[in-house]
């Protein structure tokens, strides 16, 4: 037993380092990390200024300058302060989004890949059925009809991005199932439950890691897209998609409103899609075994 939580140990320790030695992950790792600390303490320091109004006359679409580095948008708040305010946000729903996706997506893809049969039939046609309308389709439908708060947009975001994760988990279950280890503790009498969670999932939780990451800038754009429709979260609550639909009206004269938290969705989904990438090549089997001489 100590041998194999050694073995878990030394693969979880050599993923670790030849995720930092990945020339893609070396900057990609800061530029998130650097965004995690922002939307921890960013919001502690700037406290209230993100939605406060400052002066309406004086500082409405006021440019940048040192007193306000990223301009004032159209009621005079603090654009920095905003953009600062919404990374918390921003990145909450994301997060917890995905960690939705994730959670949905592997158990339903282990259960139908598991099980197999008529059962397996069954969770694959309504999969098919969910993948058959676009995401993009149910998410504005669903938001403009119900018109939920920040709570139910994040469960929403979460329920409809797991699809095409179990279609992954489901194809990796089934190869994992034939293994030899699966047979014999079957033989042992392990419970289905105690198969899937214990010998089944370490099989199949380097693509649903990959797959999550990604999924975090996904829903970072995908998010930004509903808010510039007006059908995301709602104002006043700051997010980078809420800030970009408010300048977006006034970028010719005011471009600053729109053009940072643009800047900061492009680079929080970029820093993410890279380190995705990276995880894929880290994560390969192939790459943790030793090279042929």
């Amino acid at each position: 037993m100590n041998d194999v939580s050694d073995d878990g140990t030394s693969l979880a320790r050599g993923a670790w380092q030849r995720l930092l030695a990945h020339r893609s992950a070396r900057w990609a790792l800061p530029v998130i990390g650097l965004l995690v600390l922002v939307a921890i303490f960013g919001p502690i320091l700037v406290g209230s200024k993100g939605i406060q109004q400052l002066d309406v006359v004086a500082l409405k679409n006021a440019p940048p300058s040192r007193a306000h580095p990223f301009g004032t948008d159209e009621v005079s708040r603090d654009v920095f302060a905003r953009v600062i305010a919404g990374a918390r946000v921003s990145l909450a729903i994301s997060t917890i989004a995905a960690a939705l996706s994730m959670t949905l997506g592997t158990a339903y893809g282990m259960i139908a890949g598991y099980f197999g049969g008529r059962i397996d039939t069954i969770m694959m046609r309504i999969l098919d059925a969910c993948l058959s309308i676009p995401r993009v389709m149910i998410l504005i439908a669903v938001l403009a009809l119900w018109n939920p708060e920040l709570p139910g947009v994040v469960i929403l975001l979460g329920a409809t991005g797991w699809f095409g994760l179990s279609r992954l988990v489901r194809a990796e279950t089934l190869a994992a199932r034939r293994i030899e280890y699966v047979d014999a503790a079957r033989a042992l009498g392990a419970s289905d439950l105690r198969v899937l969670w214990r010998h089944l999932l370490p099989n199949v939780i380097a693509p649903v890691v990959v797959t999550s990451t990604l999924a975090v800038g996904n829903v970072i754009a995908l998010e930004a897209g509903l808010s510039f429709l007006g059908v995301g979260v709602h104002p006043p609550t700051p997010t980078w998609g809420t800030i970009f639909f408010e300048g977006a009206s006034s970028f010719a004269g005011a471009w600053w409103i729109a053009f940072f938290p643009g800047v900061a969705i492009v680079a929080t989904v970029l820093a993410f899609n890279v380190l995705g990438d990276a995880l894929r090549d880290v994560l390969d089997p192939r790459s943790a075994l030793p090279e042929r001489r």
